[in-house]
């Protein structure tokens, strides 16, 4: 009977004890924010694609790429270099392409801007005029509303269509517009037409601004581009010839490559910084 007694008092003096000390965090953790793999992919209209998989692609690029120039060539070193140039290329069609595709969106949003703002005018609710634009919208924004019309008719609730929207555009314009639309929405106002009005004007002159310097600098950019490649161009066809071949397969021959491989990775990731222009960021997302 003591023994028990002693149990329960040495077990209230503990649990005494453990309350005097905070417990560990346990607020709600939101949504966690996707990588930047994940982020281009939803860029490039290729949300469907995991990391993982664009990891793979470049791992059997990379290898099919260094068989092929080792068994054409005969030199190991040779199939190194291939082998690196193979595994880069999934990751650069990726970002052609999310370039591609911003600078497709960027041309197109005031164009659906307006579409909105006749809509509204014309009576249509908010719903409604997003819904036309799988019709009437510009070419390039059609399936993302097509698909906001299907999650709006399956669910009926506005606010949830309208974060998948921006989830699938992946686009900062995009988040500007639907958080717009969303807080005119939720607090009301009769100043909606004068908003896509006046954001329509922002956002052609901002393209027809991005547009001339992106022209004034192509030039740059493509030579420096073409330098960056013309060595590797030359070393290509000087791998038709077996003395050339011979050359760059020996100790020293792999060090002047690999150096140079180094070279043109930094050289034209360096060019990439700066001479790109600033691309506005996610705020809203």
């Amino acid at each position: 009977m003591s023994a028990a007694l002693g149990v329960l008092l040495g077990a209230g003096v503990f649990l005494v004890w453990w309350s005097c000390w905070a417990g560990p965090d346990r607020r709600p953790v939101g949504p966690r924010r996707p990588g930047p793999v994940r982020e281009m992919l939803a860029r490039a209209d290729l949300a469907g694609v995991s990391p993982g998989l664009l990891l793979v692609a470049g791992v059997v690029a990379g290898t099919l790429s260094a068989l092929l120039v080792a068994a054409v060539t005969g030199a190991a070193v040779l199939g190194l270099c291939a082998a690196v140039l193979g595994a880069w290329l999934p990751l650069a069609v990726v970002q052609h392409r999310a370039r591609s595709r911003a600078a497709a969106l960027r041309e197109v949003w005031p164009d659906v801007v307006d579409h909105l703002r006749s809509a509204i005018r014309a009576g249509m609710s908010l719903p409604e005029a997003l819904i036309q634009l799988q019709y009437r919208g510009p070419e390039p924004v059609r399936p993302a509303f097509a698909r906001f019309a299907a999650d709006y008719r399956a669910s009926g609730q506005l606010q949830g269509a309208l974060t998948l929207l921006k989830d699938r555009l992946a686009d900062p314009v995009a988040d500007n517009i639907v958080e717009a639309l969303r807080v005119t929405r939720e607090v009301g106002g009769t100043d909606l037409g004068r908003l896509l009005g006046t954001l329509s004007e922002f956002l052609r002159e901002n393209a027809r601004t991005r547009g001339e310097l992106e022209a004034r600098q192509s030039w740059t950019v493509n030579a420096a581009r073409l330098a960056v490649a013309a060595p590797w161009i030359v070393l290509a066809l000087m791998a038709t010839q077996p003395a050339a071949i011979r050359a760059y397969d020996t100790p020293t021959g792999a060090l002047v490559l690999i150096g140079g491989l180094v070279v043109s990775a930094v050289a034209y990731r360096l060019m990439l910084r700066i001479g790109a222009l600033p691309e506005p960021a996610r705020v809203l997302r």
